[in-house]
């Protein structure tokens, strides 16, 4: 039994530092390989469109809000109020699908911002949220604070799934992104995130990572 307790601790101490060293090692090579595909989408979006080529937003990590860095892939301006206005229907069914509206549907989505999301290009700046420690390679989606408010009111049953994904460093890839992305509903979501916070071990990471390719390459 001692052997056993000696053994869970080890893992608990080392797997954060490990963690650590892969998150930094593979978003330092990541931003070198891709580093072309940077420098090309960014001169795009600002050659074909008005504003930043990053969009930054605040969503919740593991030590409060931080800021999240995209690469800018919708209109300027107040975007919801554009919807709501412009389209109402559309408004609704955002509304009524947990604020998700396919890359197709979504009038807000530039037309470079639609293969820049079908390819997730939009989310490699998010390399730089990994190496400053805010984010992990694999974690939990970054919600941001009043979307995790709002559906903690909707969906009571998962505040407990809430607490946990709030208790670690959100990720680039994870759970719900390798098992249905956005056709989730946000209690499968949750839970999904929860159990991974639950259950994190590196045979864990490494299988969502060799499984995000896939998960991408399933949306073009």
């Amino acid at each position: 039994m001692k052997n056993k307790i000696i053994l869970y601790d080890f893992r608990v101490a080392i797997f954060p530092l490990v963690k650590r060293l892969i998150d930094i090692i593979s978003s330092l090579l990541l931003l070198i390989i891709f580093s072309p595909i940077l420098i090309i989408v960014s001169a795009i979006i600002k050659l074909t469109s008005t504003g930043p080529v990053i969009f930054k937003q605040k969503r919740v990590g593991k030590n409060g809000l931080f800021y999240m860095y995209k690469f800018r892939s919708m209109r300027i301006g107040d975007n919801d109020k554009f919807l709501k206005e412009k389209y109402p229907d559309l408004w609704i069914k955002y509304k009524n699908n947990d604020w998700k509206l396919s890359v197709n549907e979504d009038p807000r989505i530039t037309t470079i911002g639609k293969i820049v999301r079908q390819t997730s290009i939009d989310e490699m700046p998010q390399f730089i949220n990994v190496l400053r420690g805010e984010m992990s390679l694999v974690g939990p989606r970054a919600y941001r604070n009043e979307e995790l408010n709002e559906y903690a009111t909707k969906y009571p049953n998962t505040q407990k799934y809430i607490a946990n994904i709030r208790s670690i460093k959100p990720g680039i890839t994870g759970p719900w992104q390798v098992s249905g992305r956005n056709s989730l509903s946000f209690e499968k979501r949750s839970k999904l995130d929860s159990d991974y916070a639950n259950n994190r071990s590196i045979l864990n990471e490494i299988i969502i990572i060799i499984k995000t390719p896939f998960a991408m390459f399933s949306n073009w």
